[in-house]
C-alpha cells in the first residue's frame, strides 16, 4: 500500500512540474486570425488556412516579413513548417528590428533559415541584410532532414549570446554572438526573380514561446562559431578548444628565427594581433601539434599577402617551411595568377593545390577590409581540411600519390619529405603587408 502511495505521489510531482512547463508557453498564433502580427517590409501576402499561416511568394516585391507586435528577448521558440508548390527559400526572423533610420526600415538580424532547396541549409542561421550567413549549412550538413510538402518540427533557442536551432529533433547550428539582445519574430516571404516562382506557399503553425533564461545543457557534437573576439564559451570549453593566442601578450609565440618575439613588425592592441609589414619577420608556437583543429579571423588590408603555416618545422638558417593556408588578396595582388590552376589564391595549399569555386553567390565571397574566417583540420590519417567563411574549400591528404605529385610540380619539389611531418608548429607569416588576427583558437584531434 506504501509503495502504491510513493507511486502516486510521484507521479503526481510529474504532473505537475509539466504542468508547469506547459503553462510558461504562450501562443504567438490564436489559429484563426493574424491579430498580434504586421506586415512590413514588403507586400507578399499572408493568410489563415485551415489553423496556418500560410505565405505566398508575389512577384516584384523585396524579401516580406509578418512580424510580431511585441519583441523578445532571451526565449525558447518552437513551431512547425511545411514548403509547398514550388521549392522556395524562406526562414523566421528573431530579435531582428525595422528602423527608419537603418537601411530605410529594412528588416535586419538573425534569421533562421528555411531551406528545401537541393543545398539543403536549414536551420543554418543567418545576419539578415547585415554580416551575412554566421552558419552556413555546410557547417553542419543535414541531407534529408527537412522534408519539402510535410510537417516540420522547428526549435531555436536564444538566450544570452547563445543561439541554436533544431530541425526535427537534430541540433543543426550553433552560433554565440552579442549582437542582437532582443527584437520581434517574423515570418519570411523570400523575394523572387522569376514568373513561375509566384504563388509558391510557405505555412508555419503551432507557433509558441517561452520566455527563459534557462537554456537546455551546453553540449553539443557540431561545430560552434563564436564571434565574440578572443573568448571561448562553455560549450568550446567541453569540445577541448583552448586559446592559442590569449588576446593581449606574445605568450606562446616566438620569433620562427630565435627564441625571442619580435621586437618589431608585429602589434597587439585591442584584441587584435596585427603584423604590420615593418620587417618583424614570421612568428610560431612554442608548441608543436600533431592531429589538430585550428581556426581564426583574420583581416587583410587591399593588396595583402600573408598566410597560416603548420606542421613547420624547425628554422634551421633558411625560411620556415610549412604547409600554407594562403592568405591574399585575390584581386589586388600579383601572386594570385601565379602557380598552376590558382594554387595561390586565398585559402588555397599555397603553390599545391587550389581552392575549389567560392560560394559567391549567397553573400559568403571574400571580403577585404572585413573579418573573414580561416579554420583547418587536420586528423592522424593525414587528411586535411581547408575552410573559409564556414565552407570547406579544400582537402587533400598529406603523403598521398596525388599529394607527391602535386608537391613535385610546386616550389618544394627538392624538399624531401616536404609537409610529412608528424608534428609542427603552426606559424603567421610575415609577407610585408598589414594584416591582422584575432580568435586563434586549436583543438587536438
Amino acid at each position: 500500500m506504501k509503495f502504491v502511495l510513493k507511486c502516486s505521489a510521484l507521479l503526481l510531482v510529474c504532473w505537475q512540474a509539466q504542468a508547469a512547463n506547459e503553462a510558461e508557453w504562450q501562443s504567438l498564433f490564436d489559429g484563426k486570425s493574424l491579430n498580434g502580427w504586421r506586415l512590413i517590409n514588403g507586400s507578399a501576402s499572408y493568410e489563415v488556412i485551415d489553423g496556418a499561416i500560410v505565405g505566398t511568394t508575389k512577384a516584384g516585391t523585396p524579401n516580406s516579413f509578418l512580424a510580431t507586435e511585441q519583441t523578445y528577448g532571451d526565449f525558447i521558440l518552437e513551431f512547425e513548417a511545411k514548403q509547398t508548390v514550388g521549392p522556395t527559400n524562406s526562414g523566421v526572423q528573431f530579435r531582428s528590428h525595422s528602423k527608419p533610420e537603418v537601411m530605410n526600415g529594412r528588416v535586419h538580424g538573425p534569421q533562421m533559415d528555411l531551406d528545401p532547396s537541393e543545398r539543403q541549409w536549414t536551420g543554418g542561421l543567418y545576419d539578415e541584410a547585415m554580416t551575412g550567413w554566421w552558419y552556413p549549412g555546410t557547417l553542419n550538413p543535414q541531407p534529408g532532414l527537412y522534408k519539402f510538402n510535410e510537417w516540420n518540427k522547428i526549435r531555436i533557442e536564444a538566450i544570452g549570446t547563445s543561439m541554436r536551432t533544431w530541425v526535427n529533433g537534430q541540433l543543426s547550428a550553433y552560433v554565440v554572438d552579442p549582437t542582437y539582445k532582443d527584437g520581434f519574430i517574423a515570418l519570411q516571404v523570400h523575394s523572387i526573380d522569376k514568373p513561375d516562382e509566384v504563388g509558391r506557399k510557405i505555412h508555419w503553425r503551432n507557433l509558441r514561446i517561452k520566455q527563459t533564461s534557462t537554456a537546455s545543457p551546453a553540449e553539443a557534437n557540431i561545430f560552434v562559431r563564436n564571434t565574440i573576439p578572443n573568448d571561448l564559451s562553455e560549450v568550446e570549453r567541453k569540445q577541448g578548444w583552448r586559446l592559442l593566442w590569449d588576446g593581449q601578450s606574445e605568450k606562446g609565440w616566438r620569433s620562427a628565427k630565435g627564441d625571442a618575439f619580435p621586437t618589431s613588425g608585429w602589434r597587439m592592441k585591442d584584441g587584435e594581433l596585427t603584423v604590420t609589414g615593418g620587417g618583424g619577420g614570421d612568428i610560431v608556437t612554442e608548441e608543436t601539434f600533431g592531429a589538430f583543429e585550428l581556426q581564426l579571423d583574420f583581416q587583410l588590408t587591399p593588396g595583402a599577402n600573408s598566410g597560416i603555416m603548420y606542421y613547420v618545422g624547425d628554422y634551421d638558417g633558411g625560411d620556415a617551411l610549412g604547409l600554407e593556408y594562403q592568405l591574399l588578396d585575390d584581386e589586388r595582388h600579383a601572386d594570385a595568377k601565379q602557380g598552376t590552376d590558382g594554387n595561390r589564391t586565398l585559402a588555397s595549399l599555397y603553390d599545391i593545390q587550389p581552392r575549389t569555386r567560392l560560394m559567391t553567390n549567397v553573400g559568403l565571397a571574400p571580403k577585404v577590409g572585413q573579418w573573414q574566417h580561416a579554420r583547418i583540420v587536420a586528423r592522424s590519417d593525414g587528411s586535411v581540411e581547408h575552410w573559409l567563411n564556414g565552407v570547406k574549400v579544400l582537402s587533400y591528404t598529406r603523403g598521398s600519390e596525388d599529394f607527391k605529385r602535386r608537391v613535385a610540380a610546386s616550389k618544394f619539389k627538392d624538399i624531401a619529405r616536404f609537409g610529412q611531418l608528424e608534428r609542427g608548429r603552426i606559424l603567421l607569416q610575415d609577407h610585408g603587408d598589414e594584416v591582422r588576427f584575432r580568435s586563434i583558437k586549436i583543438r587536438a584531434l
